[in-house]
């Protein structure tokens, strides 16, 4: 398994977002990146770790129906800011109601989650959360920490943006993304989640329809860059338009982050 990724007891898909080569001929440091699933199960183990990495700044992308469904825990020690958003209080979370309604098979999946990953850019909390990590990114120095549940989709869009901004080439800025499929498992662990999603459903999920659910694909980023790219015609433009992410805040990230 890749060096990036950090094993925990009870935290998913915790890595290091950090160390790709630029455009400018440097790298992002390594150490000052990260990204995760939720931290409400992890263990005092777990707290202990984290603790080790300093963390200035934490980005909560859930709802606030999923924070108060899964509380972070956090060290007692935690010194870092918490970003959060209530922009997104009422409403069932859309894979929720996917999962209740849909047929479960790979291709609704797919579908399900290409659909998702269009609109996933434009969520008024995202445009919020989005722009103020940028905004932290530029102030602080400390390691900084962006997470949602499953840590794959709004927390892939957010670490997608970021190598954008600091000119990581596309191909590695997938890789990471991409990431996802080996730091969680998920072909051997797609038996365990079927049987959750029944419980949850009380509907049978094959395990290819686990996997496109639960996964990452090439195809859902694509999706959420095609519709940036329609919407403000290109990253940047969503960044600078959406994001307020100006030449200068820009040029304060790509100097914090370089090695």
């Amino acid at each position: 398994m890749t060096s990036r990724i950090h094993a925990f007891d009870a935290l998913d898909n915790f890595r290091d977002y950090g160390g790709y080569d630029t455009a400018a001929g440097r790298a992002l440091k390594t150490g000052r990146l990260f990204r995760s699933a939720h931290q409400a199960s992890v263990t005092e183990a777990d707290l202990e770790r984290l603790a080790v990495f300093d963390l200035g700044v934490v980005v909560d992308l859930r709802r606030p129906v999923e924070r108060r469904r899964q509380p972070s825990k956090r060290a007692a020690n935690f010194t870092g800011q918490v970003l959060e958003s209530d922009l997104d209080e009422r409403g069932e979370a859309p894979h929720i109601t996917f999962l209740k309604s849909a047929d479960l098979t790979a291709d609704s999946g797919r579908t399900f989650m290409t659909g998702l990953y269009r609109d996933l850019p434009f969520a008024p909390a995202h445009l919020d959360l989005f722009g103020r990590y940028f905004r932290a990114l530029g102030e602080t120095d400390r390691p900084v920490l962006i997470h949602c549940a499953a840590g794959k989709d709004r927390t892939g869009m957010l670490a997608a943006l970021t190598h954008h901004l600091a000119g990581v080439h596309h191909d590695d800025l997938m890789e990471d993304y991409l990431l996802t499929n080996t730091a969680v498992d998920l072909v051997g662990r797609a038996p365990a989640i079927a049987e959750q999603l029944k419980g949850f459903t009380g509907r049978e999920a094959s395990n290819d329809a686990v996997v496109a659910f639960m996964g990452v694909e090439a195809a859902y980023l694509d999706a959420a860059i095609a519709s940036i790219e329609e919407r403000h015609g290109s990253i940047d433009g969503y960044l600078e338009q959406a994001l307020g992410v100006d030449a200068a805040l820009r040029e304060r990230i790509a100097e914090r982050l370089a090695a």
